[in-house]
């Protein structure tokens, strides 16, 4: 079931996840990214398995506190098992790109 749920979302991005997609895919950080990937029992919107780090972009309902609740959950289950999880909201990714992307790089290479 996730799987499909996966693949729906790789065909149905955001227009932010779309927009990040382009500048953090083919490796152009320097490592690879995959998208919609499954880990354990959650679909992360990034992944780059080599540095062990998530990217989430979150949409307007991750502001709301019951998800809020369950986005901090999430993000300390995938602590867990050794993964860094780093959010931006869409306006961010919108508004300053490049910013993100600076974000992105100093959290890879901090952690070699």
């Amino acid at each position: 079931m996730l799987l499909e749920f996966a693949k729906k979302n790789k065909q149905f991005q955001t227009d932010a996840e779309r927009l990040l997609w382009n500048y953090i895919r083919n490796s152009q950080l320097g490592v690879k990214f995959n998208r919609q990937y499954i880990i354990g029992d959650y679909i992360v919107d990034f992944v780059c398995l080599q540095k062990k780090l998530i990217i989430e972009i979150d949409g307007g309902y991750h502001s709301e506190y019951e998800q809020i609740q369950k986005d901090e959950q999430r993000s300390e289950r995938l602590e867990e098992i050794g993964f860094s999880v780093i959010r931006y909201k869409n306006e961010t990714v919108y508004s300053d790109v490049n910013g993100v992307l600076n974000d992105i790089k100093e959290q890879l290479y901090k952690k070699t």
